[in-house]
């Protein structure tokens, strides 16, 4: 009996595999024995490498063995998994495509080998960037052409091929033309700042940006704004570009319609020296269900790397599912990971879809209520093969990590709520270091959509903000890609609607609509920024109220790029008044660099006054205070707080150059405590807070 089985039936409360979650949640107890089995479940897995593959981070090397391997003496090694078929062959450009030249050797695991001498010229026989496929024969004696799962470059055809499916290439550029890498990674910061952005829509031009013009012009845009972070969106090969990245075709290959490796490599080495994290949004959770250049039926069945029949198509997102429990998927998806990291030195990922990894029902028409037994009955709804997967991905982003001196950043965009997600593997935890706050957009969509200001429920809002489960770090925001694409609405565009595009000009009068726009988008971007979380996200554009949604181009829109760009000129121009909304956004961010709030134990909440509408709360030694009554301004406003001394405003929402007011005159306002509780605080100050306006007091 192994080690961990014995632990497990003598008592698992006491096993230090789960000790840590046990600690941080003691209502996890009765469930510890189910805790400490799916923590075994990956263990046995780590195991299973090490005997076999030398370690985890040996096995996700494989991206270093499969696919194309150019060798010392220019010869080109090939591995492929492709266990149905009975026979494979190289075919390409550079033979012509033949069928006959290069037929591969299969071995007693599924796997097909060649090894391709050099040219006569002793040069590598496979031109850079030349097609290539593989072609498999099936048991029935059909022959199909394949892209090599493993391909690092994928393009799509010239449009007079009348055929959109994409093309595998051969990348192997020469030694002048390999990116050098000239910075190091920045240390990870106190607190995450992310910008959410998409490559290709990046400019105001309606057309496809590419990672040359996102170094060039998004990047300074991002310092500039405070963000410490990017994240990128759609990086992934996907044939259909309305998909938003999201129905990968190719896992190794990074998209072809932005540029070349290379430039994407600059694109992160250009971030690096500028001190921004770049994270990858990585899509382990389901993949295209193309044939000619996906990986589905690839040899010839549709479980080489997916479940079979139902288990393995998504109903709802028409996609294929993975087979965590595979060891050849594991090996494909663990070393997608590793290449990413080592390849491009991206400095973490957030995993799409978790939720619908986590549960066989994918959280198709399910609700969660926060019963423990939702997620932890031995007999429940918990995918344990995908779980296993995902604390193997943890496992080797934080090896990999402690190889290079560097913290490797997890995230999981889960809406579940699932306990134990976000704490250390080492606890008995899944081991992402955050979650998603998916909550939150939704909260702010449904006040806006449906309550009258008036009726906005102070006490509701605080609670959706601070609702998180303690120990497991969350990233907040406002709104993110999903309330931007069409058929949906931004908040900017749910606050102000069709004026945005005929009342922006500071030439224009101010109009209530606008007012009240500007005002409300920054108390509901700042409440969230400082009480929803221990990092915050934003979806590039947003934070200047970007007036169009996003919409790809499609069948549906004449293959239109006009809404597939993102503005960036309206914020720069002095006459519009999109530019008070990008000025407090980087106010926002700079302020919380400079005094910190960020992944600080959570605020105290010392006022909810539902007739006043205001909200009041202290974190890390700040004070806010929101005002979000429509016509009320209140003088001499009594506030609680714990610290005695002298505060004074460090950010003011009705500044003149956020759009506001400038109806506090900062210069002589400077705040004394006196001695006597209020609102459960040992002392109290007195403040004018005006109108839809929001406040953060440090201490002088």
């Amino acid at each position: 009996m192994s080690e961990n089985k014995q632990q497990q039936s003598t008592d698992p409360v006491d096993s230090p595999l789960i000790k840590g979650a046990l600690d941080i949640d003691p209502w996890l107890k009765p469930f510890s024995e189910e805790l400490l089995y799916r923590r075994t479940l990956a263990d046995d897995w780590l195991k299973k490498f090490q005997e076999h593959e030398g370690g985890i981070l040996n096995f996700a090397d494989s991206y270093k063995k499969y696919g194309f391997q150019v060798n010392k003496d220019n010869s080109v090694s090939y591995i492929e998994y492709a266990p149905n078929a009975v026979q494979a062959a190289v075919i390409g450009d550079f033979n012509n495509w033949d069928h006959d030249t290069h037929v591969m050797t299969k071995d007693n695991f599924g796997k097909f080998h060649i090894t391709i001498p050099p040219g006569a010229d002793g040069q590598v026989a496979i031109p850079h960037d030349s097609r290539i496929k593989v072609l498999l024969t099936l048991p029935s004696g059909e022959k199909v052409a394949r892209l090599p799962p493993w391909i690092r470059r994928a393009t799509q055809p010239p449009k007079e091929y009348n055929n959109p499916a994409y093309e595998s290439r051969f990348w192997n550029p020469p030694e002048e033309q390999h990116y050098k890498f000239k910075s190091s990674r920045p240390a990870a910061p106190q607190s995450f700042k992310i910008y959410e952005a998409h490559v290709g829509i990046s400019t105001p031009e309606p057309k496809v940006g590419t990672y040359k013009e996102f170094t060039k012009n998004v990047l300074p845009r991002i310092k500039a704004l405070g963000y410490n972070a990017v994240q990128l969106m759609s990086i992934m090969e996907h044939a259909y570009y309305a998909s938003f990245g999201y129905q990968v075709t190719s896992f190794f290959a990074i998209s072809s319609r932005f540029g070349t490796p290379e430039d994407l490599k600059e694109l992160i080495d250009t971030a690096h020296g500028l001190g921004i994290h770049v994270l990858l949004d990585v899509v382990h959770s389901h993949a295209s269900k193309n044939v000619e250049d996906g990986l589905n039926m690839f040899d010839g069945t549709d479980h080489c790397y997916f479940h079979s029949g139902g288990k393995g198509t998504h109903s709802q997102w028409d996609s294929r599912l993975f087979n965590y429990g595979s060891y050849e998927t594991l090996r494909f998806l663990l070393s997608n990971l590793k290449y990413y990291l080592e390849e491009f030195r991206f400095d973490g990922f957030r995993f799409d879809g978790v939720t619908s990894m986590l549960y066989l029902h994918h959280g198709v028409g399910e609700g969660f209520s926060g019963d423990y037994n939702e997620y932890l009955n031995p007999f429940g709804t918990v995918d344990k093969e995908a779980l296993t997967y995902l604390m193997l991905a943890n496992d080797l982003c934080q090896s990999y990590g402690k190889t290079i001196d560097f913290k490797v950043t997890t995230v999981a965009e889960d809406v579940s709520g699932y306990p134990t997600l976000c704490l250390p593997r080492t606890g008995g935890g899944v081991g992402f270091d955050y979650r998603l706050s998916m909550s939150v957009p939704d909260m702010w969509i449904k006040i806006l959509k449906h309550k009258n200001d008036e009726d906005w429920n102070m006490g509701n809002i605080v609670h959706t903000l601070v609702n998180r489960r303690y120990g497991e770090k969350c990233i907040t925001y406002a709104e993110s890609h999903d309330q931007a694409l069409v058929g949906d609405k931004t908040l900017a565009f749910w606050l102000m609607d069709k004026e945005m595009y005929t009342n922006m000009s500071v030439l224009s009068p101010l109009t209530p609509v606008i007012d009240r726009g500007l005002s409300l988008h920054k108390l509901i971007r700042l409440i969230t920024h400082s009480l929803g979380g221990e990092s915050y996200l934003n979806f590039e554009g947003n934070e200047f109220g970007h007036p169009e949604w996003l919409d790809f181009p499609r069948v549906g829109n004449g293959d239109s790029y006009h809404y597939a760009r993102r503005q960036f000129n309206l914020p720069d121009d002095e006459l519009l008044r999109y530019k008070f909304l990008n000025n407090f956004d980087a106010a926002m961010n700079k302020t919380e660099e400079q005094y910190g709030w960020l992944n600080y134990p959570q605020a105290y909440v010392s006022l909810k006054h539902e007739g006043d509408k205001v909200i009041a709360f202290e974190r890390h030694n700040l004070v806010f205070i929101f005002n979000f009554h429509p016509t009320n301004s209140y003088t001499d406003y009594r506030i609680g707080v714990e610290t005695p001394g002298k505060y004074k405003i460090v950010l003011n929402s009705d500044r003149e150059e956020y759009g506001g007011h400038a109806r506090i005159d900062e210069e002589v306002s400077e705040f004394y405590t006196t001695d006597l509780s209020w609102n459960n605080r040992k002392n109290f100050f007195q403040v004018y807070i005006p109108n839809r306006t929001a406040l953060v007091l440090a201490p002088a």
